[in-house]
């Protein structure tokens, strides 16, 4: 027995007529009566009293209808307890630099309107720190760009975003245009994050694939003195799409680096799905749904956006 039939035959009394409680209903006619016959057939007895002007309960459908309006009374509680009960608890998230200046702020704030009892903490930190940090239980999920140091993590493939080049518009030997390639930028000054940083790996093993190496002039390990360094206008850097949200319009020279295998997928890495508490089940799924939905929206540039 289902809930639907107890609301069709209380709708049916109700009504006086099958016909009228099929209308109220939006159904056929036919399908309602069979509905309330297997009713009828699970109970083993006859609720109504069918005749020409209508239908009128037994002394059995009656009994059943002051039963069922008392269940569907429980059941609609039950609905509205749960839909008013807000999820609380504490979830902790880690964010790559880079991530997080497009991530962080609409993540924050979408939590805050869906879950406003769910006390977030979020953590910005170089990748490899991250995995380190969800690997000890210092994390409940974080962004990460590989899962090789994976210990029972849940991975979800968010998307793959593409690398610029970022450098000042009157440095010595940037390229023109809005798009540019590897080999065509080889021969400038980086300034890179220190091997530590998933990026730098990246950026190495696709020089290394053209036969070169990155010409690195100085290793630093944070996205705004990384850029500050950059404004001196001595190195250029290569950052992700995610990075240049916090670069004003104009204010640096930004290309596209188009070579088809140079692209950084996002990992959204998150305890096992048994040892993750329901506030952090939600914080996942709000993480994901807002990543891909910046994505949409034409605000996160990326090579490949994975739904599922």
């Amino acid at each position: 027995m289902e809930l639907r039939q107890l609301r069709y035959f209380v709708r049916v009394v109700e009504a006086g007529s099958i016909g009228r409680a099929a209308m109220s209903l939006g159904m056929v006619t036919s399908a309602l009566s069979q509905q309330i016959s297997r009713l009828e057939g699970e109970l083993s007895t006859r609720l109504l009293q069918r005749s020409a002007s209508g239908v009128v309960p037994t002394d059995a459908g009656l009994a059943f209808f002051r039963q069922a309006q008392l269940a569907l009374r429980h059941a609609d509680d039950a609905v509205t307890a749960a839909q008013q009960a807000r999820l609380a608890g504490h979830v902790s998230v880690g964010l790559p630099s880079t991530t997080a200046a497009i991530l962080g702020a609409p993540f924050l704030q979408a939590m805050n309107e869906r879950y406003p009892d769910i006390r977030l903490h979020l953590v910005e930190a170089l990748s490899g720190h991250l995995a380190d940090m969800l690997n000890g239980r210092l994390l409940d999920l974080a962004i990460v760009f590989h899962a090789e140091s994976a210990r029972r993590w849940s991975i979800m493939p968010l998307l793959d975003e593409p690398l610029y080049l970022c450098a000042r518009r009157d440095m010595p030997g940037v390229p023109d245009g809005d798009t540019t390639r590897l080999d065509a930028i080889a021969h400038l000054p980086l300034v890179l994050p220190s091997g530590r940083h998933g990026l730098r790996a990246l950026v190495n093993n696709a020089f290394q694939q053209l036969g070169q190496t990155p010409r690195v002039v100085a290793e630093v390990d944070g996205l705004s003195l990384l850029m500050d360094v950059v404004q001196l206008g001595n190195a250029a850097t290569i950052q992700p799409s995610s990075a240049t949200a916090r670069i004003a319009p104009g204010q640096l020279h930004m290309a596209r680096i188009d070579d088809a295998h140079l692209f950084r997928p996002n990992l959204l890495a998150s305890l096992s799905d048994e040892e993750l508490s329901p506030a952090g089940l939600a914080a996942r799924l709000v993480l994901a749904d807002v990543s891909r939905t910046l994505a949409r929206d034409g605000k996160w540039a990326v090579v490949a956006l994975h739904e599922s």
